[in-house]
């Protein structure tokens, strides 16, 4: 990657790191029940559509798309796609199912019904709240095409998709703030750890020749 090329990366790490911080700090400060209350508003049928596709838009599946696009379509490096798909997923499920296995959902939080919105044919789950996938997949999925693409233009454009993902985990009654802000670090994470990989095995490959 040319050197020149961290710059728009760096400001897209930080950016996405001080959204974490932010949720994470005030769950921790205010409660993460009254946090999220404050964020899970109705606010149409509208809404419900089009955070309900953003949801789609941050599944486990939009890796396949994703690889084929930028991997073999742009021709940017397959390798970090692959592990970055890789650590991404065991950085969210390993907590989720192994670290902290029973921490609820809101809908299982002891929230009255009538205060928490939620959307029409969205299956509620109740346990492994913590963090967010949809929000790793969807932050992980910015901070690499800005790494992998170096144009500062584009920053505005994923941030918006990885935050309204990200949004729309709480707006679906899916989870709270706090997961979100889990599900940022994690791709934060999840890119750092991924570039580490990439540079071993290319000097590894270096070392052969």
């Amino acid at each position: 990657m040319n050197p020149k090329a961290i710059a728009p990366y760096s400001i897209a790490r930080s950016s996405a790191f001080i959204i974490a911080i932010i949720l994470l700090a005030s769950s921790a400060f205010w409660g993460r029940i009254p946090v999220f209350l404050f964020l899970n508003r109705d606010f149409g049928t509208i809404a419900d559509t089009v955070l309900l596709g953003f949801t789609y838009l941050a599944e486990g599946w939009m890796w396949i798309p994703y690889l084929i696009i930028v991997g073999w379509f742009f021709k940017k490096d397959k390798a970090i796609i692959v592990y970055s798909f890789v650590v991404s997923t065991l950085l969210t499920q390993i907590p989720k199912l192994l670290l902290f296995p029973n921490i609820t959902r809101p809908i299982a939080s002891g929230i009255a019904p009538n205060l928490m919105h939620t959307v029409k044919g969205v299956t509620m789950h109740q346990l492994s709240s913590f963090p967010s996938g949809h929000t790793a997949t969807a932050f992980t999925i910015f901070l690499l095409t800005i790494y992998l693409f170096d144009r500062t233009k584009m920053i505005l454009i994923g941030l918006l998709y990885a935050m309204l993902c990200g949004y729309s985990r709480i707006y679906l009654g899916q989870h709270f703030p706090m997961d979100v802000g889990g599900g940022i670090i994690v791709a934060i994470m999840t890119i750092e750890i991924s570039k580490r990989l990439r540079k071993i095995k290319s000097d590894a490959i270096s070392e052969n020749f």
